[in-house]
């Protein structure tokens, strides 16, 4: 049949269902279980069929599954319970911004992907899924929050994996409004539309409104008529197709999702780009300004970087975007001058990171240019970034570089067990899930009786085992294997096993066949009759990537092997769904990446917020949170130059650590069967994890450390009108004259040795044309004799000035035993510099 067209009819609801049709239109159902419950009732086939989402539910189900349920009085009441429940939420004045008057202004936040629910396949890995995380938490605490994506009508793939091991992709189109969404309209009413000029034309681009909580998400498309079919296609697939379809995909984003916000009638005080896909929004907010004030292009930069800020999520250079410069050239030839009255090569060197086979254009770059507030997301990734992008302050030390750290986390309600969850509710104060960052709030795990824990993580691993041998009986039919085959998927796993789960992207730093290093040892692991162990893979390659599917290609073979077959499986499909199932189920949870490329990874803390106890490489999050009885660690804390050696020893270390401290604690139960000793690590792991890694957490300290400098810099420049100009003017002269500047020092009275806390009199002089002692600042620093960061540094004061010199003179003092390497240093500084050595010039005498 030749369709013309398609039409989506919603279902006749009962006068007792009514409020069905409310709590579907919300993604507060994604994290509240209740609410998941009462569409399953409805007709559990139809809401497994159509992964688990409610609105797609009431469009499956028959008119008698939603008859049947309204004339049960049980069921209005629970529906009626949850109604009232989700208006006592959505209407919540005592929210941590109200206590705490947390943002001044709205918060824009702008991410490529958003992972809000396995239903919903537009994200593709944890980057995703934390977007979404931010945004529920962001809910919870009432934030003045609005979220832009794009909407990718055939999101990320499905994946199968064939009868011989290797990935096949499969994606299927996504209809909007079976997915709760709905047209966003401008003040007026009517529907936003906005345009992003390509080179030959101008794209459209139209907006959908998803609600996540108290939270707008707005989700860009360009999947409509106005446009050429090849235009409808830019937000068909993430990360989908060539280099140029990447830069056309984050023009919509960037420029066409901060044009949208404007059509929406929504004004930010700060702008917050996770990851650099987002860059090109600095450009567009830069256009805007220049058009509306008639500022330069760099005093533009200025007044927009001080509300922006940046995050960065990934150490491995590959996962930056960096584009040729003759792509930029043909993408946005006309938008420098044009739209920014900007030449050129200033309109590059704005986002300019010189490679070896020539210089990029870097979203990475452009993005950390406009904004003066940037982190990593856990304590390491923030060193390694420092360091990593420590070029664009060249003469900083890697510690001075401005990138912080934010360490992430995870909602709790949408990860934690509904089992541990009712046990959580029963045992801790009420209302506890609104102070989760609190270490007190969850000292009530000592009053949960160990038997109760027990049960509560056994039905867990319970639950797991059914939903492995269920998918894997089902992959087992699509190969076409025989009847004996699809019956041994019922025999798969046992629940007095100890099982270790593994489930991530398959990139190949993440070392997902480490565990295969030694097979005559895994082999005697996973056979011993008395303390059993088995081993769940699961986890997804990019399409391109064919060194990460021919991994899952050899996981999957040697779950075939004889000697590991049903004790080690490979489950396909990876996804929140998969995830949740895995954190929650498995009694371990084993992260063997090469240190220090896990940026953070929020997988290990789903894991340990449930009471799976992690074995982790000591990378990202793990390095912090370990303690050395909430988990185990695999290897030391350190880098190797030789990988093979690092593959080794990590190797080496997972063993050994394994039969020998994980194995017999495992093993050691009473008569009943409960393992006493095992669930004190359990316990320790959730009271760990359960507040330092919680996404509230997390998104409270975007608040204090980021979110609110950023605004209040942000106002500050909006007060102000011309300070943006004068920082730009700065700049520009201390650049121009900046190679005539020469600086000598010496330390006074000589060098030798000191005794802690003795002052040491350093003396300089800078010759300094077109400089006055204002413009500049002086300091000694201190250094330990055989490392990078500052120890200590001290102001030197200008004591007399003369025709083109500057002297200066101050006291260093030595803070305590060791060697140490002194230095003074000059650089520009202004007092409207959000950080000191902002503009990165800097001369050592």
């Amino acid at each position: 049949m030749q369709s013309i067209g398609k039409v989506t009819a919603f279902p006749r609801l009962p006068e007792p269902l009514l409020g069905l049709d409310e709590l579907a239109r919300n993604y507060y159902w994604t994290w509240t279980p209740r609410v998941q419950a009462l569409f399953e009732t409805l007709n559990p086939n139809v809401y497994e069929a159509c992964s688990r989402n409610p609105m797609a539910t009431l469009l499956g189900v028959q008119q008698s599954d939603l008859d049947h349920a309204a004339s049960s009085p049980e069921y209005v009441r629970n529906l009626n319970a949850e109604l009232d429940a989700f208006h006592t939420y959505m209407g919540r004045q005592d929210t941590y911004q109200a206590r705490a008057t947390a943002l001044s202004g709205t918060l824009a936040y702008f991410s490529m992907e958003f992972g809000f629910h396995e239903s919903l396949q537009i994200y593709s890995g944890g980057l995703g899924v934390l977007a979404g995380d931010h945004c529920k938490s962001a809910s919870d605490l009432g934030l003045p929050f609005v979220a832009v994506g794009v909407l990718f009508s055939q999101g990320s793939f499905h994946q199968l994996v064939n009868a011989d091991g290797w990935q096949e992709e499969t994606y299927e189109v996504l209809d909007p409004r079976v997915h709760g969404l709905e047209p966003a309209l401008r003040p007026d009413g009517k529907p936003a539309k906005v345009f992003v000029e390509l080179p030959g034309r101008n794209v459209c681009v139209y907006a959908w409104l998803l609600r996540i909580g108290r939270i707008p998400v707005y989700l860009l498309d360009t999947n409509v008529e106005e446009n050429r079919p090849e235009d409808r296609e830019l937000t068909a697939r993430l990360y989908g197709g060539n280099q140029e379809m990447r830069v056309m995909q984050e023009l919509v984003l960037g420029v066409g999702g901060g044009r949208m916000l404007e059509a929406l009638g929504v004004h930010p005080s700060a702008y917050h780009m996770n990851e650099g896909h987002a860059a090109f929004l600095g450009l567009e907010r830069a256009r805007r300004i220049i058009e509306a004030r008639s500022l330069s292009f760099a005093a533009a930069i200025e007044e927009l970087a001080a509300g922006g800020v940046f995050t960065t999520h990934t150490p491995v250079p590959a996962g930056n975007d960096a584009f040729p410069f003759d792509l930029v050239d043909r993408m946005l030839g006309g938008y420098w001058y044009g739209a920014l009255g900007v030449g050129r090569d200033e309109f590059l060197n704005t986002a300019r990171h010189d490679q070896p086979w020539g210089p990029t254009f870097s979203m990475t770059v452009l993005a950390l240019r406009c904004s003066r507030f940037a982190n990593g997301v856990s304590e390491l990734h923030g060193q390694v970034s420092r360091k990593m992008w420590s070029f664009l302050w060249p003469g900083a030390t890697p510690s001075e570089v401005p990138i912080t750290h934010v360490t992430n986390g995870v909602h709790t309600r949408t990860f934690l067990a509904p089992k541990l969850a009712d046990l959580l509710d029963a045992h801790f104060k009420p209302g506890w899930d609104d102070m989760l960052e609190q270490p007190e709030t969850w000292d009530g795990l000592d009053a949960v009786p160990d038997e109760a824990l027990w049960g509560a993580r056994q039905g867990l691993k319970r639950d797991l085992i059914a939903f492995i041998r269920d998918r894997l009986r089902r992959q087992f039919i699509r190969h076409e294997a025989g009847a004996a085959r699809v019956a041994s998927a019922a025999q798969v796993f046992s629940e007095d096993a100890l099982t270790i789960g593994f489930a991530r992207r398959f990139a190949t730093y993440k070392r997902a066949t480490l565990l295969f290093r030694d097979m005559d040892r895994l082999v005697r692991i996973v056979n011993d009759p008395v303390r059993p162990v088995q081993f769940v893979f699961s986890g997804k390659a990019h399409p391109a990537d064919n060194p990460g599917k021919e991994f899952i290609q050899t996981i999957y073979r040697l779950s075939r092997d004889p000697r590991l077959e049903g004790k080690v499986v490979f489950l396909e499909d990876y996804d929140m769904n998969v995830a949740r199932r895995l954190v929650q189920g498995c009694d371990i949870w084993l992260n063997n990446p090469r240190r220090p490329l896990e940026a953070s990874g929020t997988s290990g803390e789903k894991a340990g917020l449930n009471g799976c106890l992690n074995f982790s490489v000591l990378d990202g999050w793990w390095r912090e949170a370990f303690d050395g009885l909430n988990g185990w660690a695999i290897g030391d804390e350190r880098e190797y130059r030789d990988l093979a050696a690092q593959d080794e020893a990590d190797a080496f270390s997972l063993y050994d650590t394994l039969e020998n401290q994980i194995i017999p604690l495992y093993a050691q139960t009473d008569e009943s069967g409960i393992r006493h000793a095992w669930l004190q690590r359990v316990r320790h792991a959730m009271t760990t994890v359960g507040p330092r890694f919680s996404m509230q957490r997390q998104v409270i300290d975007y608040v204090n450390t980021l979110y609110r400098p950023a605004q209040v810099r942000s106002a500050t420049f909006a007060a102000q009108p011309q300070l943006a100009a004068q920082v730009a003017d700065f700049k520009k002269h201390a650049t121009a004259v900046w190679n005539d500047v020469r600086l000598e020092a010496h330390i006074s009275g000589g060098q030798g040795v000191l005794a802690p806390g003795q002052p040491l009199a350093v003396v300089a002089r800078v010759y300094a044309p077109g400089f006055t002692a204002a413009d500049l600042r002086v300091e000694s620093i201190l250094t330990r004799d055989n490392g990078d960061d500052v120890e200590a540094r001290h102001d030197l004061i200008a004591v007399e000035s003369g025709d083109g010199y500057i002297d200066y003179r101050g006291e260093t003092l030595i803070p305590e035993a060791g060697t140490f390497q002194v230095a003074v240093r000059v650089y520009p500084f202004l007092e409207a510099f959000a950080y000191p050595l902002e503009l990165a010039l800097i001369r050592y005498a």
